[in-house]
């Protein structure tokens, strides 16, 4: 069964960010899957459609809702993803099957950048691996919230000849790895930068890019507290917090 996908990542909330070979992926797609993460989460969702309403030219299009599974937190960390990637798979070879002709193109709008801690192309991997779909499909990249946290805070990710690290913040609270130079962390949803070391800078964002933009920098022992009660108050609001930040140690350097 052939099916034509596109990829396209839309970067980190803002709809500037929406590159403009992203623009034209958008006016090839007949089908645009959409995710339901819950009422928390509600305005993730408006954000995709509006930036349909935005770059798609005409109305040749329609949009398909479908509820994504809550990640099981009960086993181990490496077993309860596999398991939540079977049950998304599931649900991606359904609408494949059901809501898409063999003459049109689908589209998956994933957030911040297909090829940075998503799981939209491997899933797509393993069904192509099955045999029952003949999948074609490409990948736009997108802005992540790593290039606009940079860009927002005005620092280089970079030290000169010094390596780069982006890891989550599950692996932070086990402790950062030796010589990883500057530290980009992900995905933390335990404030693992409550037990790294008081001296490390720290260039912290939340919602980057959009009008609820939250950046806190300076030297972590000096703004911890401020980031834990700016994080909380936020969570506390909208029902979920997406922020990136960057660790540095010893004093600011030119990059290159």
């Amino acid at each position: 069964m052939k099916r034509t996908l596109t990829v396209i990542g839309i970067g980190t909330g803002n709809p500037e960010y929406v590159t403009v070979q992203a623009v034209k992926a958008l006016n090839r797609v007949s089908v645009f899957f959409i995710p339901n993460k819950g009422d928390d989460k509600a305005d993730l969702h408006h954000l995709r459609r509006e930036i349909c309403d935005r770059y798609i030219e005409g109305d040749n299009y329609r949009l398909v809702d479908f509820d994504i599974p809550e990640r099981s937190k009960a086993g181990k960390y490496t077993s309860d993803v596999s398991a939540w990637r079977a049950e998304v798979r599931a649900i991606y070879e359904r609408l494949l099957a059901e809501e898409i002709g063999e003459d049109e193109v689908g589209g998956f709008l994933v957030w911040g950048d297909p090829s940075l801690y998503d799981g939209t192309m491997g899933i797509l991997d393993s069904i192509n691996a099955t045999g029952r779909f003949d999948l074609d499909y490409d990948v736009i990249p997108g802005i992540s919230s790593v290039s606009a946290l940079a860009a927002r805070h005005k620092v280089a990710l970079n030290r000169i000849g010094q390596p780069l690290t982006i890891t989550t913040g599950r692996l932070v609270s086990q402790g950062l790895p030796p010589d990883a130079g500057n530290v980009v962390v992900m995905l933390d949803s335990r404030d693992a930068f409550r037990n790294v070391d008081d001296d490390l800078g720290i260039h912290w964002g939340a919602y980057i890019g959009t009008e609820d933009e939250i950046l806190v920098a300076g030297k972590l022992g000096d703004v911890r507290e401020e980031i834990e009660r700016v994080r909380s108050a936020a969570r506390k609001e909208k029902g979920w917090v997406m922020d990136t930040y960057l660790l540095s140690p010893g004093a600011d350097e030119d990059a290159s």
